[in-house]
């Protein structure tokens, strides 16, 4: 009984208020009743006989199928509406900037298939399990761009992580503070009481008019924790160095170079944490311990959709109403 209240409502409840009529009626019919009996003489009760028995009977119902009719139409009048779907969220949000290197080192094939394909692939499924956020994109290389800005539509983000491509920059480089500070300004417009940078590289600053440090202290300011990720795995990786005819990249060992330094300091600036990620596992257990520290309850609106149910209730009413009126005037009409 509770599970049938729980997913039923009805639109217009008032109307149940006309139920209460439903004694007055049975008082009204009574009393008519009795000031219409008539007295007949007969000198035999012979012809009678059966009469009574299979038209007594029914008369009997003519009230109890108009009350019931009464109330099937006062039920469909309430609308009565089945929940079709409840949602029932305690939901946890805050901004978000995503900032990626994409300079031409993120094609290292340390990882499978190379750095930015892999880091692509996590990048996505952290925004999966943040419906509720608002999340942005900013990439650099030589320069910085965000890509886009704050947003809970998060197809159109995961199309902009599909898409990402070292060929979208044509000045190659890697402009760390250009694009920490990219993405400052967009979350200082925030209202947001918790904001975060996720910035992931894979080498050392080497070009941009703003430093590293300089960008940390912006993002300080405002109240942003930034957590710097260095991608790649220790020792020698596969870099590209050349490309050919065809498109494709000539590779070599190099030995792999993070600022580790500079990337602890922007964290440590700006209350966040650093991160070195030498795996696709590892990269991929970091996300999740980002997520799990980055929690803020906000409000959302829970929307409900509704099935109307009045039409077996109105066509009930028809139907019982037909049936009295049928008896009334067809089978139990009067003798003449």
């Amino acid at each position: 009984m509770t599970g049938l209240i729980e997913h039923f409502r009805f639109a217009a409840p008032a109307f149940l208020l006309l139920l209460l009529l439903l004694p007055a009626f049975f008082v009204w019919y009574r009393r008519k009743g009795r000031r219409q009996q008539v007295a007949f003489k007969f000198s035999s009760l012979q012809p009678l006989e059966g009469l009574h028995s299979w038209r007594g009977r029914l008369r009997e119902w003519l009230p109890v199928l108009r009350a019931l009719a009464f109330v099937a139409l006062v039920v469909a009048l309430a609308r009565p509406q089945e929940i079709l779907k409840r949602e029932s969220i305690k939901a946890e949000g805050i901004d978000i900037m995503l900032v990626m290197d994409l300079s031409n080192s993120m094609l290292a094939r340390d990882f499978q298939p190379d750095r930015l394909e892999a880091s692509k692939v996590v990048a996505k499924n952290f925004v999966a399990k943040r419906p509720y956020d608002r999340i942005g994109l900013t990439l650099f290389a030589g320069e910085a761009f965000t890509q886009c800005p704050l947003t809970t539509d998060h197809r159109v983000l995961q199309d902009f992580l599909d898409q990402l491509s070292v060929e979208i920059f044509e000045e190659q480089g890697t402009a760390i503070g250009m694009g920490l500070a990219s993405a400052v300004n967009w979350l200082k417009e925030s209202d947001s009481e918790s904001k975060i940078a996720i910035l992931l590289t894979d080498g050392v600053n080497t070009t941009g008019y703003i430093p590293p440090p300089t960008a940390a202290e912006l993002a300080k300011e405002f109240d942003i924790r930034v957590y710097t990720i260095g991608v790649g795995s220790n020792g020698y990786a596969p870099m590209p160095f050349s490309r050919l005819g065809n498109g494709q990249y000539q590779y070599k060992n190099v030995k792999v170079e993070i600022d580790e330094k500079l990337l602890n300091q922007i964290a440590q600036t700006t209350g966040g944490k650093y991160y070195r990620a030498a795996s696709q596992q590892q990269l991929e257990s970091i996300y999740d311990e980002i997520d799990r520290l980055e929690k803020s309850e906000i409000e959302v609106t829970v929307l409900q959709s509704y099935g109307e149910r009045f039409h077996p209730f109105a066509l009930a009413a028809l139907l019982l109403l037909a049936l009295e009126m049928a008896l009334r005037y067809v089978a139990l009409r009067s003798l003449p």
